[in-house]
């Protein structure tokens, strides 16, 4: 088992209760209301704008032009696939994006900017990975058994479709090999920082199912 498999391994309890999570069963059904989804989509364009910087900050700090160059590409895809996905849907509901992260978009993306700025490059491609990996998987299991006349089939294909699986394995296997190179401490960091992104993942999908707001 590689070090990837035992992250995931790891978090399996959380990832399930994503997969039976509401927001995950009704989008998948179609029966997500569009006022869920439309919260989902604004707090996600935020999430994503401070998600490439995370990854620009990793390819600034990458020991190798290889691997910088691999951390660039990453941010790219997510602004050039991603952000399409976000407009085509602001444009479908005629909604503008939102300006102000609720709690669990806050809390991730300041995360994931902390991480990638502070700690070594091998635990912050560790905590970005969720977003990725669960993403593909959740993206998968919906694909499998949606109804083709999905509202939301646009989001469905993108993240079940192969240039995100591409992604993915290239983004697991960064994660492998800076996994081989690091200490027995540092990969102890790995499996925190992928367990704490990995459970913001579920905060995420939560708030947007609830379209919880501060409360204070």
């Amino acid at each position: 088992m590689n070090f990837t498999e035992q992250l995931w391994q790891d978090i399996q309890p959380i990832y399930d209760a994503i997969l039976n999570h509401g927001f995950v069963d009704e989008l998948m059904t179609g029966r997500l209301p569009s006022a869920t989804f439309q919260y989902y989509i604004q707090q996600d364009a935020l999430y994503l704008t401070d998600f490439s910087r995370a990854l620009n900050q990793l390819a600034a700090r990458a020991a190798t032009a290889d691997d910088s160059l691999q951390f660039t590409q990453f941010a790219q895809n997510a602004i050039l696939v991603e952000r399409g996905l976000h407009e085509t849907y602001f444009a479908l509901y005629d909604i503008q994006p939102e300006t102000a992260k609720m709690p669990a978009c806050f809390a991730y993306t300041n995360y994931l900017l902390a991480t990638t700025s502070l700690q070594s490059v091998a635990v912050g491609a560790a905590a970005v990975l969720p977003c990725f990996w669960i993403y593909r998987e959740v993206g998968k299991y919906i694909y499998r058994q949606a109804i083709r006349e999905n509202p939301y089939r646009s989001w469905i294909d993108t993240y079940a479709g192969e240039a995100f699986d591409l992604s993915v394995t290239q983004m697991l296997a960064l994660t492998d090999r800076f996994a081989e190179a690091a200490s027995p401490v540092e990969q102890d960091r790995m499996r925190d920082a992928f367990r704490m992104a990995s459970r913001l993942e579920w905060y995420f999908w939560n708030d947007a199912y609830t379209r919880h707001r501060w409360l204070v």
